[in-house]
């Protein structure tokens, strides 16, 4: 009888454990049943790796675990993105990866919103829960999308450059990649601001795509502006819109090198060293910034809210916020905080 009240005893301390183990994550109970620690592995899978902005992800990410830490909640970020910005296969291996080390949960920035909402499906099916940040996916299957209002930046932008020109001009859109819904709605909300409200702006080119690098935003930047130069060099062109880090870095680098920086308004999205060197120079007149690091910040703070179950009903859309700097501003601290370096 002893033998066998000691086997249901054990049988029934195995199962406690079991129950208390979560997808990728491990849950210690004290003696009255509280939960009394619990560690997370979440993986974290930028569009990329090397620009400025998911550098500013990471290090927010980070700061979250630091938080989490204080309520007695473990979190190991498992940071990895593509080296470029249009290797749609990497990022969806990167996916399969966690899947198969059964991480906790992962929070994820689609290189392409309808390549990435397969693989967003398969690790809700596996009950690994998923936070999309930065840009959509074609699926609802997510437990929050954390995201700057991305045509509302492109609004910001559009109405800023009305400004700038006095309500006419000449003007250039160079995109960025087909299937990257964030610049998809930056650049819809430059055009449809510029089309709504200046009348006497022509857009000259909108159909030019810059591409995953600053290379290959370059070489389009130079095709498109080669056709926007009057017979003895000078610009035919009154402003220029880029949507992301990359395509306003490669575009910053032609006008440098035709001698047309600062006699263009140039407005851009994003930031990095030399684009702020850039708008302090007065060859970019204004940066719509996001909030990289609350996005990195907020993404892994709902997926563990979610995991632990403090928070199973989070909103579904949380706007991080987007903001127009310009060499009048830059100074101002909250301002000059969002440009501040990454640090991880």
């Amino acid at each position: 009888m002893a033998k066998t009240q000691w086997m249901i005893a054990v049988l029934a301390a195995a199962l406690t454990l079991g129950c208390n183990k979560d997808n990728g994550g491990t849950q210690a109970s004290d003696a009255n049943g509280k939960t009394a620690g619990k560690n997370f592995e979440i993986a974290v899978i930028p569009k990329g790796s090397t620009h400025d902005f998911w550098k500013h992800v990471h290090q927010g990410a980070n700061e979250a675990a630091e938080e989490l830490k204080k309520d007695g909640i473990n979190v190991t970020i498992n940071f990895q993105g593509p080296q470029v910005e249009s290797d749609k296969n990497s990022q969806i291996n990167m996916v399969d990866t966690m899947l198969s080390k059964n991480v906790a949960g992962i929070v994820l920035a689609p290189l392409d919103e309808k390549a990435l909402a397969p693989s967003v499906e398969k690790a809700v099916a596996q009950e690994i829960p998923v936070v999309i940040i930065d840009s959509d996916v074609a699926t609802s299957k997510y437990v929050s999308f954390v995201a700057t209002d991305n045509e509302k930046g492109g609004h910001m932008a559009g109405a800023e450059m009305i400004k700038r020109l006095g309500g006419k001009g000449r003007v250039v859109v160079m995109r960025y990649q087909a299937g990257s819904a964030s610049t998809d709605k930056r650049e819809k909300g430059f055009i449809d601001e510029i089309q709504a409200n200046g009348k006497g702006i022509q857009i000259v080119s909108m159909d030019q795509y810059a591409g995953a690098t600053r290379e290959s935003a370059q070489k389009t930047a130079e095709n498109i502006l080669a056709a926007q130069a009057k017979p003895d060099g000078s610009p035919n062109v009154d402003g220029i819109y880029c949507p992301n880090e990359s395509s306003t870095a490669g575009m910053l680098n032609v006008l440098e090198g035709k001698d047309w920086a600062g006699k263009v308004h140039f407005l851009g999205f994003d930031a990095s060293q030399d684009l702020i060197d850039g708008l302090n120079k007065g060859e970019i007149d204004g940066l719509i910034v996001q909030n990289p690091a609350k996005m990195g910040h907020d993404g892994v703070i709902t997926l563990v809210q979610y995991l632990t179950g403090k928070n199973k009903s989070p909103e579904k859309r949380i706007d991080t916020g987007c903001y127009l700097i310009t060499k009048d501003n830059i100074s101002q601290p909250d301002m000059a905080k969002l440009l501040q370096p990454a640090k991880v």
